[in-house]
């Protein structure tokens, strides 16, 4: 349990010192499957014509007007480098509420929510992969399953993401 809670030093992470249970989102990108905090997640939409925003980075699609508020729309598979995106009637937009601000969130797909226990998430290992380990809470197990942990708020709110200022810690 101690090497579980050492993981989160800033308040907005998912704290299991106090709870023996996460429960996540799981959504594909590419052949992996990632899990956030399902707090995090307002709702899920299909993905839909977007507005585009002039001289914005590639991977910010664009914003869409979701019931009066303009919601920029991030492509995390443009973000990490996976591949072409393509766009069918599995891409999904992940609504997201971090810190106040809602940013949408472009995946292959949503798997399902699952609730892990500390047991089973274990610290991420330190390698130069496409998404810094800084932005991850750990790795979650469930049987033949590995789900990569996204700590969704630190991610958003990083300075490369640019889009949600620094949340006080």
């Amino acid at each position: 349990m101690a090497e579980i809670s050492s993981l989160h030093q800033h308040a907005s992470a998912p704290s299991l010192a106090n709870a023996d249970r996460l429960e996540v989102v799981t959504f594909t990108l590419g052949e992996e499957e990632y899990g956030i905090d399902i707090q995090k997640v307002q709702e899920l939409r299909g993905y839909d014509a977007v507005t585009r925003i002039a001289n914005a980075p590639e991977y910010i699609k664009g914003v869409v007007n979701l019931r009066g508020i303009i919601v920029p729309i991030i492509d995390m598979r443009i973000k990490f480098k996976l591949g072409t995106p393509s766009y069918d009637q599995f891409t999904v937009v992940i609504v997201l509420n971090i810190g106040g601000r809602v940013v949408g969130m472009v995946v292959d797909s949503v798997s399902d929510v699952i609730t892990l226990t500390a047991e089973q998430i274990k610290p991420a290992p330190e390698m130069g992969s496409v998404l810094d380990t800084d932005y991850l809470i750990g790795l979650g197990t469930l049987e033949e399953r590995m789900l990569i942990l996204v700590d969704i708020d630190r991610l958003m709110s990083s300075e490369e993401m640019g889009l949600i200022e620094k949340m006080a810690a």
